[in-house]
Formats: structure tokens, C-alpha cells, sequence
């Protein structure tokens, strides 16, 4: 592979992947809009990667250009997608680098049964359209042989770093603190959780692998656990008892929806949670010799990783 590599975004899994690249001895250059990603032995400049120029100017010679980016507001993805979708494309078109795209399941929409990179992006809401339509276009791309390009799905993310973004970690510290905590929409349901650095690794293992491009790949993750085993799992780990678990479900969900904008958002993915959600990722196991990361070391992480507020 290239020895230098561009990662756009910081969040969990941009700094998981700029700190295995860094490990293997490779020059990482991480775009922020604030520049502050500071990750160790890597570049971190301030950009704006939805500067469609700005973004091919950094991403000249490198020889991979991932997009880790996470827009922070939830409400906002129909407005901060299709530009910065456009420009990473653009760029990677523009330079000649792999294209490694961090995506997530929700192109699939509701299905029956576990998810495997088989089933057609059939989302029924705005946000998964928006990423189906993402994977369409690069996919295009590769087709016409205008970009190498590969993106990998994972489920929802548990680990350091995660914070508010994650079911599991936004209410972690209460939990840490021994308070009771609520859950949405459902709390016995069987569900995939991913960890970051298992996103990281096979980004960095199928944009070195011509073979695996063109086409998604999901990323090896832990036997599903349902949302109040995860936390008991997590809190077991950090030395602490299990906590009351409630739900938050409709109706009340929609009335509080009216006065938080980003509840609105969740409700149209409530599928994801208040039924069975699980992740097939035989195909990855098999083709790149993958493993997640064990269950115990995710959850040993993930209780260290976020504060007690004590």
C-alpha cells in the first residue's frame, strides 16, 4: 500500500484508523474542520472537506483517502452529506487514491433476519436513502473505472471515544455513578454493536486489497447483545453492579420528539432497536481472515474510556 494515507474526520473511528496507520509506520494526515484532531505522528490541519479543491490538494499523493467523516448534528445530514459526499468522490477521483468509505447499515432499512452484504439498500427513511444514494454514486464511479473505491458497514459503535453518539455510552457514566438509566425504544432486543478499531482494521485491510474493491464488506463484530446486557456487560467490566435499565418508548418518545429535534430524527430508525438487528459478517472473516475484537476487551475499554463524573 501507499505510504501516505488522508483521513477525513476524528471521531472513534478516524482516530482508531490514524492510530493503527501511525503504528504501522505510515504518514497519516487527519482533516478537521478545526484542526484539532490531534492524533500522535500524525498531521492534523484544520480543512474543510466539502472544499472540493481544498480536499484534492490535501489528498494529493496519498495513496488512500478515507472518509471517516461524522457530521455532529444529527438534524443536519441532508444538508452536510451531499456536499462533502461529492467532494471526497471528487478528490478521490481527481488524485487517483483508494476511496475507503466508513458506512453503516442503515441503507438496508427494516429487514427480517441478519443483514449480509447480499440484501439490496432498500431504506425506507431520509437518512438511509441519503447513504444508499452515497454507496450508488462511488459504486458508479468504480463501475465506469473512474475511482477504486470500498466501503465497509458496521452497527452502532461501543467503545472509547463513542460518548453520546452510542446508545450504550451516553448512558454509561450515570450508570458508573450507580443511577438508573433509560434506553430507547427498546431494551431486550438482540442487536450487533461494532467497535471502532474493528471498523478501522478492515478499512485499512480492504483498501490494500484490489480484490475487495467495489463492493461493501461488513465489519467482523461480537454475538449481539441487547442493550441492557451490553451496559450490564460494560459496568460488570468497570468493577460496578448492574443498574435499573427503563425504556423510553411511544408515545412518549413522540411527545418529547416535538421539543428535541434529534428524537425526531431516531424515531424513523426505532426499527433498529425494537427488534431483532444482526449483523452477518461471514464474508469478511472469510476473505481478510478477520476477528473482532473480544467482547471482555471491548467492554474493559469502553469502562475506562468514558469518565465516572466523579
Amino acid at each position: 500500500m501507499d505510504h501516505r494515507h488522508l483521513v477525513v474526520g476524528a471521531g472513534p473511528v478516524g482516530r482508531a484508523l490514524a492510530h493503527q496507520l501511525v503504528d504501522r509506520g505510515h504518514e497519516v494526515t487527519v482533516v478537521t474542520r478545526s484542526g484539532s484532531a490531534a492524533v500522535p505522528g500524525a498531521r492534523s490541519p484544520a480543512l474543510d472537506a466539502s472544499d472540493e479543491d481544498a480536499l484534492t490538494r490535501a489528498a494529493e499523493g496519498a495513496g488512500v483517502l478515507y472518509n471517516c467523516a461524522n457530521p455532529g448534528d444529527y438534524t443536519q445530514w441532508g444538508k452536510v452529506w451531499p456536499p462533502l459526499a461529492s467532494a471526497l468522490l471528487a478528490a478521490a477521483e481527481r488524485t487517483g487514491a483508494v476511496y475507503a468509505m466508513t458506512g453503516n447499515l442503515y441503507p438496508y432499512g427494516p429487514v427480517d433476519g441478519p443483514m449480509h452484504e447480499g440484501l439490496p439498500d432498500a431504506a425506507t427513511d431520509a437518512k438511509g436513502r441519503l447513504r444508499a444514494a452515497m454507496w450508488r454514486a462511488a459504486r458508479t464511479a468504480h463501475d465506469e473505472g473512474r475511482v477504486r473505491v470500498v466501503e465497509v458497514r458496521g452497527s452502532d459503535y461501543i467503545g472509547p471515544g463513542v460518548g453520546s453518539n452510542g446508545h450504550i455510552t451516553r448512558v454509561l457514566p450515570a450508570a458508573l455513578r450507580g443511577r438508573p438509566v433509560t434506553v430507547l425504544f427498546a431494551k431486550d432486543q438482540p442487536h450487533t454493536f461494532t467497535s471502532p478499531a474493528d471498523v478501522a482494521r478492515l478499512l485499512v485491510a480492504a483498501a490494500e486489497d484490489d480484490t475487495a474493491h467495489g463492493r461493501v464488506w461488513h465489519v467482523p463484530s461480537n454475538p449481539p447483545r441487547t442493550q441492557e446486557q451490553a451496559l450490564t456487560d460494560v459496568l460488570r467490566a468497570a468493577g460496578r453492579p448492574p443498574v435499573k435499565v427503563r425504556v423510553l418508548r411511544d408515545p412518549a418518545l413522540a411527545g418529547i420528539s416535538l421539543v428535541v429535534p434529534v428524537l425526531r430524527e431516531m424515531r424513523a430508525l426505532s426499527y433498529q432497536w425494537d427488534r431483532p438487528y444482526v449483523l452477518d459478517d461471514a464474508a469478511a472473516r472469510r476473505h481478510f481472515g478477520l476477528e473482532p475484537t473480544p467482547w471482555d476487551e471491548v467492554c474493559r475499554s469502553t469502562a475506562h474510556g468514558v469518565p465516572d463524573g466523579r
